[in-house]
């Protein structure tokens, strides 16, 4: 079953095919760690993590990278405020990521560059746009000249003027053109330096991407993620520096998450809906925030609220009731995934809400099979889950309650509220569906014109 994939680049889903056979590599822009990560950092790492599993049943070798931005503007900012050194600060910030990340399942990249173990790398490439004429030293800076590159601005698919105009574009006398933007930067007394044949400095953001790219997989990758965010100014000067310095196409896909709000609203702390992954994980298993992230389709906006929360609270208490249910069948049969509706989903560029609907479809079919067809059914469950990554939990110890072995209440609360829904939606199979799990729990439900009750039985 061949993979295909939207290339932001061309506009379009392509058959995705790698440089080199049977061999993958990705790359996609990680943290700047000088604070705790949000809820919108987190979609890029569950939306490129489930790419990384799906290419993994299809090619033998896939290098993912994923980096960390540990020098930045504000990451000094926020080490001068706390009175620390800049080590401590992306230390901390850094374990923090990887903890959270890990919470939501996401698989640890094949590997993870800091910016700062590249600082060489960083300034080979800068001396090599300056003796290209196309970057230039000017007041300790080094910049480049992106008048210089004809077709500057593909990616956006905007002129260069366009982008001026919609853009915050730092005014400096020392610029040739508004729109060049920084390679090395001159390092301020007491801030991190290093010396480099234009003074004491240190690397400008776009920069380094592109440099650790070709420091550790290669002068063209397969395929560049990212949020929607990063496609101007950061990945088109990406493809500027590496392209004006070593030819090639850099990047042959490009891929770009949507953007998240939250209930409707831009993520904002003047808002005060901003919204960090590690306080949400204080109200909702990991599994549930990834499976929230999961639920609109990866290129769509994905409007993050309670409801939703709750929704995919409900969704995966009732899968696992399902799959608690047969928790005793013994699995014995593999998986064929070329024939699965959920992996033809997810191989049509990643359709994660097709994906989710045919796990429903397989519960409905394992809530009424014989035990001849369950241990089927619950291997091809699962088989979808682990790309997912959801349903990898104990089924017992997810809908254990505090009493040891009883459904929690907010899980019920949840059920009965989905229940309610699929009545409103006349989906009355579903409906019985929830009634049955929760009297198979112990729970009967007592319905009546002021609403459902339930109690234990």
């Amino acid at each position: 079953m061949s993979l295909k994939l939207y290339n932001t680049m061309t506009a379009a889903k392509e058959d995705f095919e790698p440089l080199v056979p049977d061999t993958v590599t990705m790359y996609v822009c990680g943290p700047t760690v000088y604070n705790l990560a949000h809820i919108g950092n987190a979609r890029p790492v569950v939306v490129f993590d489930t790419l990384f599993r799906l290419l993994q049943t299809h090619f033998s070798s896939v290098t993912y990278a994923r980096n960390i931005t540990d020098i930045d503007d504000k990451i000094i900012a926020a080490a001068h405020e706390s009175g620390r050194g800049i080590d401590s600060v992306t230390a901390e910030f850094t374990e923090k990521y990887r903890q959270d990340m890990a919470q939501l399942n996401a698989l640890p990249p094949s590997l993870e560059p800091c910016a700062t173990d590249n600082i060489a790398a960083m300034i080979e490439l800068t001396r090599t746009l300056i003796d290209k004429g196309h970057a230039y030293e000017s007041a300790g800076h080094v910049l480049f000249a992106v008048e210089s590159m004809p077709d500057y601005g593909r990616l956006s698919k905007r002129s260069l003027d366009d982008m001026l105009a919609g853009a915050r574009v730092e005014v400096a006398d020392y610029k040739r053109h508004p729109g060049d933007f920084v390679l090395w930067k001159p390092a301020a007394e007491g801030d991190p330096g290093w010396d480099s044949p234009w003074g004491r400095g240190r690397p400008g953001w776009h920069l380094e991407c592109s440099a650790m790219i070709r420091e550790h997989l290669g002068e063209t990758i397969d395929i560049h993620g990212g949020g929607r965010d990063l496609i101007f100014p950061h990945h088109e000067n990406e493809i500027a520096q590496s392209r004006c310095a070593h030819g090639g196409d850099y990047v042959r896909y490009w891929m770009h998450n949507a953007y998240l709000d939250i209930d409707g609203e831009k993520m904002s702390k003047s808002l005060g809906n901003f919204r960090t992954v590690r306080d949400l994980l204080g109200s909702y298993r990991g599994e549930v925030l990834r499976f929230a992230l999961l639920s609109a389709h990866y290129r769509s906006p994905l409007d993050f609220s309670a409801d939703l929360l709750q929704q995919a609270q409900a969704t995966l208490d009732s899968l696992y009731g399902t799959l608690r249910a047969v928790q005793h069948i013994e699995l014995d049969t593999q998986v064929s995934l070329a024939g699965e509706p959920f992996y033809a989903a997810l191989n049509d560029d990643l359709n994660t809400p097709v994906a989710i609907a045919e796990i429903h479809a397989l519960a409905r079919a394992l809530n009424k099979a014989d035990r001849s067809e369950q241990a089927t059914l619950k291997a091809r469950i699962l088989a979808a889950g682990n790309l997912l990554g959801i349903l990898e939990q104990d089924p017992t110890e997810w809908l254990q309650g505090a009493d040891g072995d009883a459904i929690p209440a907010e899980a019920i609360e949840a059920l009965i509220a989905e229940r309610e829904q699929a009545k409103r939606d006349k989906n009355y199979a579903r409906a019985d569906e929830i009634r049955e799990q929760l009297a198979a729990d112990g729970v009967v439900l007592e319905d009546s014109r002021e609403g459902t009750r339930w109690k234990r039985g």
